[in-house]
């Protein structure tokens, strides 16, 4: 089972960017938690089977040291920066990747432990558009499943256009029927929503 988890969006400031999508998209989010490994902390976008992560640096001198922390200090705010790929067999694809299975934790808001194992985290803040792979741990509940009232009515998303090199990014997923689209390695990534009948863009 291969399934878009999520899309990384870095911001500059959670609190702003979470406003900056509810007003104009009328998106609500949810605090996630912070990655005291990384540096780093996130609100989710709830969509369902999917969400979108928006992350900031909360501690420079941990980000710093890094490749995580860079890759989203580095980035441009607001654009999609990175995704994920959502498995059921997190060690065949590390099998078949001939990667290490790496584990990621955090602590949400309530206080419970948040739980992952991640395989090509090191490739995706590398190679741009490529994805990493993440399992989450033993009755962890799905991110974008998180109750969230969005203002005009609940959204999911419909397609993720990558930019990435094609035969690349095919040798990576292996078979896949994900909603994507390849742009090539100069075109741009793109998050395409929908809401009941209508598709939107964001920008």
């Amino acid at each position: 089972m291969l399934a878009i988890d999520h899309v990384i969006l870095s911001v500059r400031d959670l609190a702003l960017e979470a406003a900056r999508l509810e007003a104009r998209y009328g998106l609500a989010s949810v605090v996630g938690g912070r990655h005291p490994a990384w540096g780093t902390a996130n609100r989710i976008v709830p969509l369902g089977d999917a969400y979108l992560e928006l992350v900031a640096v909360a501690d420079q001198e941990i980000a710093d040291r890094t490749a995580f922390g860079r890759w989203i200090a580095s980035a441009i705010a607001g654009r999609p920066l990175g995704w994920a790929v959502r498995t059921d067999s997190i060690d065949a694809v590390g099998r078949r990747l001939g990667k290490p299975v790496a584990r990621g934790s955090r602590v949400d808001p309530r206080g419970a432990l948040i739980t992952w194992r991640s395989v090509g985290m090191d490739i995706a803040v590398r190679e741009a558009g490529i994805p990493f792979f993440i399992q989450w741990g033993d009755g962890v509940p799905l991110p974008g499943a998180a109750a969230v009232r969005h203002r005009d009515g609940p959204a999911t998303l419909k397609l993720l256009s990558v930019a990435a090199d094609r035969e690349r990014l095919a040798d990576w997923l292996g078979d896949h029927d994900l909603p994507i689209a390849v742009t090539g390695p100069s075109g741009t990534s793109a998050i395409t929503l929908t809401r009941g009948h209508l598709d939107f863009t964001l920008e």
